[in-house]
């Protein structure tokens, strides 16, 4: 599979592009970014071409990964889609729920394989877990935390300073990983509550889930280094299950959810971590930042 990368910054280098460059099965065919100087760099580090036309990129490839901000991802997912591509997306997919459509329906209408990159479904422990649990079944509730420290102000990430994060929040960095856990070990959410009376962007929310089970999320990137981390409790009948630590990075990760993309392509069977479940995500979280602008939530 030829594969493109569209995006040049942080996430792109550090594990985007060593990812593609080391998968046996993928042909790292380029690399176009929004600053072309910064796409040249990227792809003479991995011996690739660089592109100033993401048109001609898409012309020339089978799929494309894709390292931008939400925004911009969807515009380009739904032109790579009509273009024939497949996509690598990450997450979240989208920040409003009609840009999040527009990939759906163009991933559709094309035929083309979708994976989404939400990290724990991609990581064999974390992914093992989470297929378990699911089959248990029985949960009766749960606890998330996803905290980091990108505006703890003791911290040193190349993300601190990303404008979509400042805009946006935990809500809609770290919100979509923690549903990708919860959602199928409980199941769809059909009620969302959500407060926001924590220090930054710290958010809160309650999930009613299908399976009849509840869950609380705690959500944000203003925490100190030494409080950052992410932690997942289940409870039910037959007792208490924890989410387990990782050995594997996000290079690893990306590994296995390029494998993921090439056999949803050769199967025509969509993956669980397709675009159609990452709107579903979107979906929630609109939901959830609708009630935190009310005050209703």
């Amino acid at each position: 599979m030829r594969i493109g990368l569209l995006g040049t910054g942080p996430w792109a280098g550090m594990a985007h592009a060593p990812a593609l460059h080391q998968h046996t099965g993928l042909d790292f065919a380029g690399v176009w970014g929004r600053r072309p100087e910064a796409a040249k760099e990227l792809a003479d580090q991995y011996g690739t071409r660089a592109y100033d036309d993401v048109d001609a990129l898409f012309a020339d490839v089978d799929a494309v990964a894709v390292a931008l901000p939400p925004g911009v991802q969807a515009e380009l997912a739904v032109r790579a889609a009509r273009a024939g591509c497949h996509l690598l997306l990450d997450k979240p997919l989208a920040t409003t729920v009609a840009e999040g459509r527009a990939v759906v329906e163009a991933v559709r209408e094309a035929g083309v394989a979708s994976v989404v990159f939400f990290t724990s479904r991609f990581v064999s422990e974390t992914e093992a877990w989470i297929t378990e649990q699911a089959a248990a079944g029985g949960w009766f509730t749960a606890q998330a935390q996803w905290l980091g420290a990108l505006f703890g102000g003791d911290g040193d990430s190349p993300f601190a300073n990303s404008p979509w994060r400042r805009e946006k929040g935990a809500l809609w960095d770290v919100g979509p990983h923690a549903l990708s856990v919860l959602l199928p070990v409980l199941g769809d959410a059909r009620r969302v509550a959500a407060a926001a009376p924590g220090p930054g962007d710290t958010v809160h929310l309650v999930l009613d889930h299908v399976s009849g089970a509840s869950s609380t999320v705690t959500l944000s990137l203003s925490a100190p280094v030494a409080a950052a981390g992410a932690a997942v409790e289940l409870r039910g009948g037959t007792g208490v299950s924890v989410l387990p630590e990782s050995s594997e990075g996000a290079v690893i990760a990306l590994v296995h959810a390029a494998d993921a993309l090439i056999a949803a392509a050769d199967s025509g069977q969509p993956h669980a971590c397709d675009a159609a479940f990452a709107l579903r995500v979107t979906e929630i979280l609109t939901e959830a930042e609708a009630l935190l602008e009310s005050g209703i939530g």
